[in-house]
């Protein structure tokens, strides 16, 4: 499979997954920043410079097919595989439990408060 033909439907991927919008396989990489993993994020830097080495007639030759497909494949099945729905409800659980911490130490701080300035 073409480089180009694999990192567009990378693009596609990561647009779909994790809502990320941005024109180019380059743009989504970076912005989805660390809603991948480590070695995710490296394979990806891989993808991206053999895109730009692709580009050259001679130094297109030098790319390791190989490891692109590697690269590719890791990718691919991690998004193919991430359970979107498990991720917002994830997000929404952790907004909802810091909004109730932060309400909590309010009501704390104001019963301390008149609890110290004995008006309770």
């Amino acid at each position: 499979m073409d480089i180009r033909a694999r990192t567009d439907r990378l693009a596609q991927l990561l647009e779909q997954r994790l809502d990320i919008r941005g024109s180019g396989f380059e743009t989504k990489l970076r912005r989805a920043g660390r809603l991948l993993p480590r070695h995710l994020r490296r394979d990806g830097a891989i993808l991206i410079e053999a895109l730009k080495l692709s580009d050259h007639p001679r130094l297109g030759r030098q790319v390791d097919s190989k490891r692109l497909e590697k690269a590719a494949d890791a990718i691919e099945h991690y998004l193919l595989n991430l359970d979107v729905w498990d991720r917002r409800r994830g997000i929404a659980v952790n907004v909802s439990a810091s909004v109730l911490m932060n309400l909590l130490i309010v009501i704390a701080l104001v019963a301390g408060i008149l609890i110290w300035r004995g008006l309770v």
